[in-house]
C-alpha cells in the first residue's frame, strides 16, 4: 500500500481587516484542508501567518516552513496554498523558493490555480506572479495616494492620537466618515502641564528633568490616554513632537524599514496648538543640544560594528541550526525510526562538527564587538541640567578639571568660537551622572594635580618617604 501524500497547509492574510473579511485563515484551512482530503494528503503540519505581506521572506513560520521541509528527513512532499499570491507576491522570491523547494522533493500547490511542471505551465505559474506582485505594489500605490489627499484636506488617516487630541466627525462621503484631530480640554491641561513643570518648575524649585516630571505627574494621579502610568519616554515623546504646535505630520517614514522619507514627501496637516511655538522650540532644544553632540558618536560606531554584528547573528543562525538538526536525528534514534548506522554516525559527526566550528568562530568575534551603550533621554537632559549649575556656581578647581577632561582645544577668530574635545569623555561623563561631582575619574590623567594615574599610591609613596 502506498502511503498517502504527506501536506502542509500555509495560511497568511497580509492585515487584520483581511482576517476578519472573506479570505480569512480559517476559510483558507477550511478548503486546503477538503482539497487535500480529495486528493487523499494526509495533513501533517498547518503554518499560519496572521497580518503578514507576501511581498518579502520576513515571516516567522514562512522560514520555520521551509527549513522544515527542507530537512534531511523529508517530512514534507507538498505546500499547499490557496493561491499563488498566499505564498509569496513577488516573482523573484517565488521562483527562488519554488526551486529550493524542489530540491528537496517538495512540492508547491495552489488549490486555486492547478499547474503542473511542464514548461508551458511553468511560464504561466511566473506570468501569475509577475501579475500578482505588480497588482500588490499598484494597491499600495493607490491606498498610500488616497492617504495623502486625505491628510492634505486635513483629515485623519487612521494613526494613534496623540495625547491632548480627540476625533471629530466633520464630514460623510459615502460609506466613509471623515474625521479631524480636536483639542481634548482634559488631556492639553496634561500635557501644557508637562510643559510648565519642564521648563519653569513646581513651586519656584525651577526647572526639573524629564525624570522629575515623570514622578510628578504621577504623583499627582494623572494618567495616559490608556490609563497606564506615565514613563520618561511617554514624557520624552511629548516634549518632542510637534504636533502640539500645530503640525501633525503624516507619511514620515518606510511603513516596512522605518527609514525617514523625503521631506517632499511628507504631509503636514494644520490641527489646533495646544502649545505655542517659542515655548515647544525652547523645550526641544534643551533636550536635543547634548544629545546632538553624541549622535554622531554612536552612528559611526554603529556602523563600524554592523558587519561584525551581522556575521555573529550568521554564526548564531548556523549553531541554531545545527542543534535543532542534532536534536531531530537523535529524536529519530530514539523513536525507534532509524539505526545509527555508518552513515548517520558520519552525519552526526559532520553536524557536531559543523557547530563547534561556528561556536569558536563566534567566540573570537565577539572580541570584536564594542559594548554597546544607550544612553536614554533623560539621563543625557539630567546631565545637561547638571553640568549647567555645577559649571557656573560650582567650585573653581572641579570645573577647570572636568572641562579640560573634555574640552582639548578653543578656537577664537573674529566672529567664531569653535570648541574642540572627544565626545568618547563626553559620553563617559554622562554615563557618570551626578556621580562625577564625588570624585574624578583615573582613567583621565587630567584630573590628577601630578598626572598619574594612582592618588592612593602617591600618597602611601609620600608616607614612607616623611617616615624615613
Amino acid at each position: 500500500m502506498i502511503d498517502p501524500l504527506r501536506a502542509a497547509l500555509y495560511l497568511r492574510v497580509s492585515t487584520t481587516r483581511q482576517a476578519e473579511v472573506d479570505l480569512s485563515i480559517p476559510d483558507q484551512q477550511a478548503q486546503t484542508s477538503a482539497y487535500c482530503t480529495r486528493q487523499g494528503w494526509r495533513v501533517v503540519a498547518k503554518y499560519l501567518e496572521p497580518g503578514a505581506s507576501a511581498m518579502d521572506d520576513n515571516r516567522p513560520e514562512f522560514q520555520r516552513m521551509i527549513e522544515r521541509a527542507c530537512d534531511d528527513d523529508h517530512p514534507i512532499d507538498a505546500i499547499v496554498v490557496h493561491s499563488f499570491s498566499r505564498f509569496f507576491r513577488d516573482a523573484f522570491g517565488l521562483e527562488m523558493y519554488v526551486r529550493k523547494l524542489a530540491k528537496h522533493g517538495v512540492r508547491r500547490v495552489s488549490i486555486t490555480q492547478e499547474l503542473g511542471d511542464d514548461p508551458a505551465q511553468v511560464m504561466m505559474r511566473q506570468v501569475i506572479a509577475l501579475f500578482d506582485e505588480y497588482q500588490s505594489r499598484e494597491n499600495g500605490k493607490h491606498v498610500l495616494r488616497a492617504m495623502k489627499e486625505n491628510a492634505r484636506q486635513g483629515f485623519y488617516n487612521g494613526s494613534r492620537l496623540p495625547l491632548g487630541y480627540a476625533l471629530s466627525e466633520v464630514d460623510k462621503r459615502g460609506h466613509r466618515t471623515k474625521k479631524k484631530l480636536v483639542i481634548d480640554p482634559v488631556e492639553a491641561e496634561t500635557v501644557r502641564l508637562i510643559y510648565r513643570l519642564y521648563l519653569e518648575g513646581d513651586g519656584g524649585k525651577g526647572p526639573m528633568g524629564v525624570k522629575e516630571v515623570t514622578k510628578a505627574l504621577n504623583a499627582k494621579g494623572l494618567r495616559t490616554r490608556l490609563g497606564a502610568r506615565f514613563g520618561v519616554a511617554s514624557v520624552h515623546k511629548i516634549l518632542t513632537n510637534p504636533v502640539y504646535t500645530g503640525r501633525w505630520r503624516f507619511n514620515q517614514r518606510e511603513a516596512k524599514t522605518g527609514r525617514a522619507k523625503p521631506a517632499g514627501e511628507i504631509i503636514e496637516v494644520a490641527v489646533p496648538a495646544i502649545i505655542e511655538q517659542p515655548v515647544f522650540d525652547k523645550a526641544r532644544a534643551s533636550l536635543t543640544r547634548l544629545a546632538g553632540l553624541l549622535t554622531s558618536l554612536t552612528e559611526r560606531r554603529a556602523s563600524s560594528d554592523a558587519e561584525v554584528q551581522e556575521r555573529a547573528r550568521v554564526l548564531q543562525r548556523e549553531i541554531a541550526q545545527a542543534d535543532d538538526k542534532l536534536r531531530r536525528l537523535y529524536k529519530l534514534v530514539e523513536d525507534g525510526l532509524t539505526d545509527i548506522d555508518e552513515t548517520l554516525a558520519d552525519r552526526l559527526a559532520a553536524l557536531k562538527l559543523e557547530r563547534e566550528r561556528a561556536k569558536a568562530a563566534l567566540e573570537r568575534i565577539k572580541v570584536q564587538l564594542a559594548p554597546q551603550i544607550t544612553l536614554e533621554p533623560d539621563q543625557v537632559e539630567r546631565f545637561g541640567a547638571f553640568m549647567r549649575e555645577r559649571i557656573t556656581t560650582g567650585d573653581t578647581t572641579f570645573r577647570k578639571a572636568y572641562l579640560r577632561s573634555i574640552v582639548d582645544a578653543v578656537e577664537v577668530d573674529d566672529k567664531v568660537i569653535r570648541i574642540h574635545g572627544s565626545k568618547a569623555s563626553l559620553e563617559q561623563a554622562v554615563i557618570a551622572g551626578e556621580q562625577i561631582g564625588k570624585g574624578v575619574r583615573s582613567f583621565i590623567r587630567k584630573w590628577r594635580a601630578q598626572g598619574d594615574s594612582n592618588p592612593c599610591f602617591r600618597r602611601e609613596r609620600a608616607t614612607r618617604r616623611q617616615g624615613a
